[in-house]
Protein backbone atom coordinates (compact mmCIF):
# COMPACT_ATOMS: atom_id res chain seq x y z
CA UNK A 1 0.00 0.00 0.00
CA UNK A 2 2.70 2.67 1.08
CA UNK A 3 4.47 1.28 -2.16
CA UNK A 4 1.38 2.48 -4.64
CA UNK A 5 0.95 5.95 -2.48
CA UNK A 6 4.54 6.37 -2.90
CA UNK A 7 4.44 6.07 -6.86
CA UNK A 8 0.85 7.94 -6.86
CA UNK A 9 2.55 10.53 -5.61
CA UNK A 10 5.87 10.79 -7.42
CA UNK A 11 3.23 11.06 -10.31
CA UNK A 12 1.37 13.95 -9.30
CA UNK A 13 4.56 15.97 -8.23
CA UNK A 14 5.71 15.12 -12.32
CA UNK A 15 2.63 15.80 -13.48
CA UNK A 16 2.48 19.40 -11.38
CA UNK A 17 6.28 19.66 -12.74
CA UNK A 18 5.13 19.21 -16.15
CA UNK A 19 2.44 21.79 -15.81
CA UNK A 20 4.30 24.76 -14.32
CA UNK A 21 6.93 24.32 -16.86
CA UNK A 22 4.27 23.96 -19.81
CA UNK A 23 2.50 27.21 -18.14
CA UNK A 24 6.31 28.99 -18.02
CA UNK A 25 6.83 27.84 -21.52
CA UNK A 26 3.86 28.85 -23.16
CA UNK A 27 4.02 32.92 -22.22
CA UNK A 28 7.40 32.80 -22.43
CA UNK A 29 6.69 32.25 -25.91
CA UNK A 30 4.22 35.16 -26.27
CA UNK A 31 6.87 37.50 -25.62
CA UNK A 32 8.48 39.00 -28.60
CA UNK A 33 12.31 37.96 -29.39
CA UNK A 34 14.86 40.12 -28.17
CA UNK A 35 18.46 39.80 -28.78
CA UNK A 36 20.75 41.83 -26.52
CA UNK A 37 23.47 43.89 -28.45
CA UNK A 38 26.23 44.84 -27.03
CA UNK A 39 27.67 48.03 -28.57
CA UNK A 40 31.14 49.16 -26.59
CA UNK A 41 31.37 52.65 -29.24
CA UNK A 42 28.09 53.45 -29.80
CA UNK A 43 27.55 56.36 -32.52
CA UNK A 44 27.49 59.58 -30.66
CA UNK A 45 23.79 61.01 -31.20
CA UNK A 46 23.80 64.40 -33.51
CA UNK A 47 23.10 67.75 -31.91
CA UNK A 48 21.00 68.84 -34.53
CA UNK A 49 19.01 65.72 -34.41
CA UNK A 50 18.43 65.56 -30.36
CA UNK A 51 16.65 68.84 -30.63
CA UNK A 52 13.55 68.47 -32.48
CA UNK A 53 12.26 65.59 -29.82
CA UNK A 54 12.72 67.89 -26.92
CA UNK A 55 9.14 69.14 -26.86
CA UNK A 56 7.91 65.99 -28.55
CA UNK A 57 5.63 65.14 -25.38
CA UNK A 58 3.50 68.14 -26.61
CA UNK A 59 2.69 67.02 -30.46
CA UNK A 60 -0.67 65.68 -29.68
CA UNK A 61 -1.13 68.68 -27.58
CA UNK A 62 0.14 71.27 -29.95
CA UNK A 63 -2.35 69.12 -32.36
CA UNK A 64 -5.60 69.29 -30.59
CA UNK A 65 -5.38 72.74 -29.25
CA UNK A 66 -7.91 75.50 -30.71
CA UNK A 67 -6.21 78.13 -32.88
CA UNK A 68 -6.76 81.66 -31.43
CA UNK A 69 -8.31 83.86 -34.34
CA UNK A 70 -7.75 87.15 -32.22
CA UNK A 71 -4.25 86.24 -31.22
CA UNK A 72 -2.45 84.66 -34.17
CA UNK A 73 1.34 85.94 -34.61
CA UNK A 74 2.59 86.87 -38.31
CA UNK A 75 5.33 86.53 -40.22
CA UNK A 76 5.70 89.84 -40.58
CA UNK A 77 5.66 90.65 -36.81
CA UNK A 78 8.11 87.34 -36.42
CA UNK A 79 10.54 89.43 -38.80
CA UNK A 80 9.77 93.35 -37.61
CA UNK A 81 11.04 91.77 -34.06
CA UNK A 82 14.52 91.66 -35.56
CA UNK A 83 17.49 93.16 -36.85
CA UNK A 84 17.77 91.24 -39.97
CA UNK A 85 17.05 88.05 -40.96
CA UNK A 86 18.38 85.50 -38.98
CA UNK A 87 19.46 87.36 -36.10
CA UNK A 88 18.12 86.99 -32.67
CA UNK A 89 14.74 88.35 -31.29
CA UNK A 90 14.71 91.68 -29.53
CA UNK A 91 12.71 92.16 -26.36
CA UNK A 92 9.46 93.75 -27.39
CA UNK A 93 8.55 94.50 -23.88
CA UNK A 94 9.55 96.54 -20.98
CA UNK A 95 11.15 95.04 -18.05
CA UNK A 96 11.34 95.47 -14.53
CA UNK A 97 14.66 94.42 -13.98
CA UNK A 98 17.15 94.37 -16.32
CA UNK A 99 20.07 93.09 -14.59
CA UNK A 100 17.82 89.90 -13.20
CA UNK A 101 17.03 89.31 -16.98
CA UNK A 102 18.06 85.68 -18.38
CA UNK A 103 17.19 82.17 -16.48
CA UNK A 104 14.25 81.32 -14.27
CA UNK A 105 13.50 85.52 -15.19
CA UNK A 106 12.57 85.11 -18.65
CA UNK A 107 11.63 81.16 -18.67
CA UNK A 108 8.69 81.83 -16.84
CA UNK A 109 7.12 82.74 -19.72
CA UNK A 110 9.29 81.51 -22.81
CA UNK A 111 10.21 78.32 -21.55
CA UNK A 112 6.40 76.75 -22.42
CA UNK A 113 4.97 79.88 -23.20
CA UNK A 114 0.87 80.27 -22.64
CA UNK A 115 -0.75 83.68 -23.03
CA UNK A 116 -0.25 86.74 -20.96
CA UNK A 117 -2.58 89.09 -19.94
CA UNK A 118 -0.57 92.21 -19.38
CA UNK A 119 0.35 92.46 -22.93
CA UNK A 120 -2.62 90.35 -24.61
CA UNK A 121 -0.45 88.03 -26.39
CA UNK A 122 0.67 84.36 -26.41
CA UNK A 123 4.80 83.90 -25.18
CA UNK A 124 6.73 82.69 -27.87
CA UNK A 125 8.68 79.47 -26.43
CA UNK A 126 12.47 79.35 -26.65
CA UNK A 127 14.28 76.54 -28.70
CA UNK A 128 17.16 76.72 -26.12
CA UNK A 129 15.76 76.79 -22.69
CA UNK A 130 19.31 76.26 -21.35
CA UNK A 131 21.03 78.70 -22.68
CA UNK A 132 20.09 80.90 -19.30
CA UNK A 133 22.07 84.02 -20.28
CA UNK A 134 19.50 85.48 -22.20
CA UNK A 135 20.97 89.06 -22.60
CA UNK A 136 23.80 87.50 -24.11
CA UNK A 137 21.98 87.59 -27.71
CA UNK A 138 18.87 89.28 -26.88
CA UNK A 139 17.95 92.64 -25.87
CA UNK A 140 15.49 95.39 -25.29
CA UNK A 141 14.29 97.48 -27.60
CA UNK A 142 14.92 100.83 -27.23
CA UNK A 143 13.66 103.05 -30.26
CA UNK A 144 11.35 102.15 -32.95
CA UNK A 145 13.63 104.00 -36.08
CA UNK A 146 17.34 103.84 -36.60
CA UNK A 147 20.05 106.25 -35.61
CA UNK A 148 21.53 106.50 -39.21
CA UNK A 149 21.07 104.65 -42.26
CA UNK A 150 23.65 102.33 -43.14
CA UNK A 151 24.93 100.54 -46.35
CA UNK A 152 24.59 97.11 -44.98
CA UNK A 153 22.67 94.52 -47.76
CA UNK A 154 19.58 93.62 -46.13
CA UNK A 155 18.92 89.91 -45.89
CA UNK A 156 15.91 88.68 -47.51
CA UNK A 157 13.77 86.39 -44.81
CA UNK A 158 12.90 83.17 -47.14
CA UNK A 159 9.68 82.80 -48.95
CA UNK A 160 6.58 80.59 -47.59
CA UNK A 161 5.57 77.60 -49.85
CA UNK A 162 7.84 78.12 -52.56
CA UNK A 163 10.89 76.38 -51.08
CA UNK A 164 10.16 73.00 -52.13
CA UNK A 165 11.75 70.81 -54.27
CA UNK A 166 8.97 69.53 -55.94
CA UNK A 167 5.45 70.18 -55.90
CA UNK A 168 3.95 68.53 -53.02
CA UNK A 169 7.06 67.64 -51.51
CA UNK A 170 7.84 68.37 -48.10
CA UNK A 171 9.34 71.72 -47.74
CA UNK A 172 12.96 72.06 -46.85
CA UNK A 173 14.13 73.83 -43.89
CA UNK A 174 15.29 77.79 -45.72
CA UNK A 175 17.46 78.65 -42.19
CA UNK A 176 20.55 77.22 -40.37
CA UNK A 177 19.18 75.60 -37.74
CA UNK A 178 21.86 76.40 -34.83
CA UNK A 179 20.21 77.26 -31.92
CA UNK A 180 16.88 76.39 -33.44
CA UNK A 181 17.03 72.80 -33.64
CA UNK A 182 13.36 72.59 -31.71
CA UNK A 183 11.51 72.93 -34.66
CA UNK A 184 7.76 72.90 -32.50
CA UNK A 185 9.09 75.71 -30.68
CA UNK A 186 8.28 78.31 -33.28
CA UNK A 187 6.46 76.07 -35.75
CA UNK A 188 3.52 74.61 -33.44
CA UNK A 189 1.36 76.39 -30.31
CA UNK A 190 -0.56 79.26 -30.16
CA UNK A 191 2.48 81.34 -30.18
CA UNK A 192 3.94 80.46 -33.83
CA UNK A 193 3.17 82.84 -36.29
CA UNK A 194 0.16 81.59 -38.75
CA UNK A 195 2.17 81.70 -42.01
CA UNK A 196 4.79 78.96 -40.68
CA UNK A 197 2.34 76.80 -38.56
CA UNK A 198 3.11 73.62 -39.27
CA UNK A 199 -0.39 71.03 -39.73
CA UNK A 200 1.10 68.17 -38.14
CA UNK A 201 2.85 68.98 -34.95
CA UNK A 202 2.29 65.08 -33.58
CA UNK A 203 4.88 64.01 -36.98
CA UNK A 204 7.93 65.00 -34.26
CA UNK A 205 10.22 63.30 -36.57
CA UNK A 206 10.81 66.59 -38.56
CA UNK A 207 14.40 66.08 -39.95
CA UNK A 208 12.72 62.63 -41.89
CA UNK A 209 10.82 64.69 -44.33
CA UNK A 210 12.71 68.14 -44.53
CA UNK A 211 16.34 68.34 -44.80
CA UNK A 212 18.55 71.67 -44.96
CA UNK A 213 19.00 73.56 -47.64
CA UNK A 214 22.42 73.78 -48.04
CA UNK A 215 23.19 76.57 -50.31
CA UNK A 216 26.64 78.27 -50.75
CA UNK A 217 26.79 81.82 -49.36
CA UNK A 218 27.94 84.19 -52.52
CA UNK A 219 30.84 86.74 -51.40
CA UNK A 220 29.66 90.54 -51.16
CA UNK A 221 32.56 91.64 -52.15
CA UNK A 222 34.91 94.11 -49.70
CA UNK A 223 32.84 96.00 -47.26
CA UNK A 224 33.04 100.06 -47.41
CA UNK A 225 31.17 102.57 -45.55
CA UNK A 226 28.43 104.63 -46.84
CA UNK A 227 29.90 108.41 -45.37
CA UNK A 228 33.82 109.13 -44.39
CA UNK A 229 33.69 110.65 -41.53
CA UNK A 230 37.40 112.75 -41.49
Amino acid sequence: MKKRLGIISLFVILFAAFIAVWNYSYYEGLEEAYIPIENNNPTPMIPSETGVFERSDLGLEYANMPIDENHQRSLDGYYDNRAYHGAPPSIPHPVKEERSMGGKTCLQCHENGGFTEKFNAYAPVTPHPEMVNCRQCHVPLKTQSLFKGTNFPELEAPAVGVNNALIGSPPVIPHQIQMRENCLSCHAGPSAPKEIRVTHPERINCRQCHVLNNKEIRDIGNFSRQHSYE
